[in-house]
């Protein structure tokens, strides 16, 4: 039987964690550590430090695919800090995962972003538009980035194949149908005519753009109407901006999307339906996830559920 994408090659206790940081940085020695949050490539802990203001969330990795993304956030996260106009995670401490000193597995800590998941927050309509215009601005000004600046490593163009409806129209289609087979209450057979017909495509062409590279509604944290962080920045690449503008198609409706578009900025008909296919794609997996992990996933299974409605509305 095949293991689940999401299984982890190493999991980290908050006790080990607790260990592991306080040998790496003293000054953490008498933080309260416990977990916060976990995800298919990495698990968050959360540190609470006596007397101090702020709370830190360490990230480890939990899958050797994770690696190489971890040390992009490293390099990456500081530079884009200053350049975008929300706030990301900037990385404070870092250090090695040495079970048996070799095999180094890196892992870092940065002060924690306050807010829910958009995921499991659930905005209303209302809030939906405010949380809009700001992810348009946000992605216009990403999108902007200088791929080559100096000083910080080049990133690898489009790794998941995210833009290319092509390449992931097999797998897509296969988790629509396990999707159906559980009964899961959400448009899947137009959802998988969308992804037939985003196939069909030819190769995205336009010069690619610094990307999130995972951009979904639960890498979005939210206080109300206000964005607070955008978060899980480990498949940071460069790829064609369909690969964030997903978010607008599966998580944005109606006057929400246009919103957003309108902060953006104008996209083509090609480039939207390229957008539409990945939306179906995320928030079809996220799905199964929520379904398979019931006790990690089930909040946030309304929301990406309709995110594959969303994705095909107008």
């Amino acid at each position: 039987m095949t293991r689940p994408a999401w299984t982890a090659e190493r999991e980290i206790t908050p006790a080990e964690a607790r260990t592991l940081i306080g040998r790496r940085f003293p000054e953490l020695a008498d933080a309260e550590v416990g977990f916060f949050a976990e995800g298919w490539d990495n698990t968050a802990l959360r540190l609470r430090q006596p007397e101090a203001a702020e709370d830190l969330v360490f990230r480890f990795p939990r899958r050797s695919i994770a690696l190489a993304g971890i040390r992009r956030e490293l390099d990456w996260l500081p530079h884009l800090a200053s350049l975008v106009p929300l706030p990301i995670p900037v990385p404070m401490f870092s250090g090695s995962w040495n079970r048996d000193r070799s095999d180094p597995w890196p892992f870092w800590g940065a002060r924690m972003l306050a807010g829910t998941e958009l995921a499991e927050a659930a905005p209303a309509a209302g809030e939906r538009l405010y949380l809009a215009m700001a992810l348009g601005e946000f992605l216009r000004a990403l999108h902007a980035v200088d791929p080559e600046r100096p000083r910080v490593a080049a990133l690898p163009l489009d790794p998941n194949d995210r833009s290319d409806p092509a390449r992931r129209e097999e797998r897509t289609l296969a988790c629509l149908d396990r999707l159906q087979g559980n009964g899961l209450d959400a448009p899947l057979e137009a959802a998988a005519a969308l992804v037939r017909r985003a196939a069909a495509l030819p190769a995205a062409s336009a010069a690619p753009v610094v990307s999130h590279g995972d951009l979904h509604p639960r890498h979005v944290l939210i206080n109300g109407p206000d964005v607070t962080g955008i978060i899980d920045w480990g498949d940071l690449c460069v790829a064609d901006p369909c690969v964030d503008l997903s978010l607008a198609f599966g998580t944005f409706e109606g006057p929400q999307r246009a919103a957003f578009l309108a902060a953006y900025g104008p996209i083509d008909g090609e480039r939207e339906l390229r957008a539409r296919a990945l939306a179906v794609s995320l928030n079809a997996l996220l799905a199964e996830y929520a379904l398979a992990q019931p006790a990690t996933g089930a909040s946030i299974l309304p929301e990406v559920t309709a995110g594959i409605g969303r994705a095909l509305a107008g």
